[in-house]
């Protein structure tokens, strides 16, 4: 099912998002070598708790955290843990969901933990890139096949992967909702994009194959050849006057 939201809908899911946008801002600082994933999650769950919204992932089919955090080969649904010690180099994605008085924000960022190398920087830099040529394309009248066209180009240009089996979708007024967002397919194609829709645009991208495989928790994928994953993500309104980001940061 595919809602179009009202003007106060959109503004209020920018609100939402407003709180999102600040916690991964406030997480530039707190992710450090020596701090475990757990220690991210109750970070963000704490930070969403006090801004008076809720962790909308809390609960979800099941799903205990309030966070996804999701380390170098792991692709996306990586389970916070007390062992997980984060080090130098590391690559760590941090993906959540805030209810803010029933609108929805999904956001999804990645952090290089500590010193960097020269690969993981291009493929942050590559991702990051990737997902606002998506968003270019998520204009009235455009299609879906638009917005995964212009990542998929891209970044097998760059020498990258694009994941296929997991992909953006609507949101609100529930966090997963139509229409299904792929970052990979034909311009053109798909479903037509109109005033109001919400959605994510969410590009997960491998330095190897882009096949996945699962973890025995039966929640969190990862690369097949052990490369190293980036995820990007924003929530956003299509407008009459383009798209609109609504977990926005500020530089």
């Amino acid at each position: 099912m595919i809602t179009l939201k009202s003007q106060r809908e959109i503004e209020a899911m920018a609100e939402s998002g407003q709180i999102l946008a600040n916690i991964h801002v406030a997480l530039r600082d707190f992710i450090k070598p020596g701090i475990t994933t757990m220690a991210i999650n109750d970070f963000v769950e704490k930070a969403i708790r006090n801004a008076g919204a809720i962790p909308e992932q809390i609960g979800f089919e099941g799903y205990e955290f309030a966070t996804c955090t999701s380390v170098n080969d792991e692709i996306c649904h990586g389970f916070p843990s007390t062992k997980e010690v984060l080090k130098d180099g590391d690559l760590v994605k941090v993906d959540t969901v805030v209810n803010y008085k029933g609108a929805m924000s999904d956001s999804c960022w990645s952090y290089i933990v500590g010193e960097s190398s020269p690969t993981v920087d291009r493929l942050k830099e590559v991702t990051k890139k990737a997902m606002y040529l998506g968003i270019e394309q998520a204009k009235v009248g455009n299609r879906i096949g638009d917005i995964g066209h212009a990542i998929q180009t891209y970044v097998e240009a760059e020498g990258f992967s694009v994941v296929r089996d997991f992909i953006g979708h609507g949101i609100g007024p529930t966090m997963h909702e139509g229409p299904a967002v792929p970052h990979y397919g034909l311009p053109g194609k798909g479903l037509r994009l109109k005033e109001g829709m919400t959605i994510t645009i969410e590009p997960m991208v491998n330095t190897g194959t882009w096949k996945s495989k699962m973890d025995k928790n039966g929640w969190t994928a990862r690369t097949q050849d052990g490369g190293i994953s980036c995820q990007f993500e924003h929530t956003i309104a299509i407008t009459s006057e383009g798209p609109k980001i609504l977990t926005l940061q500020p530089e």
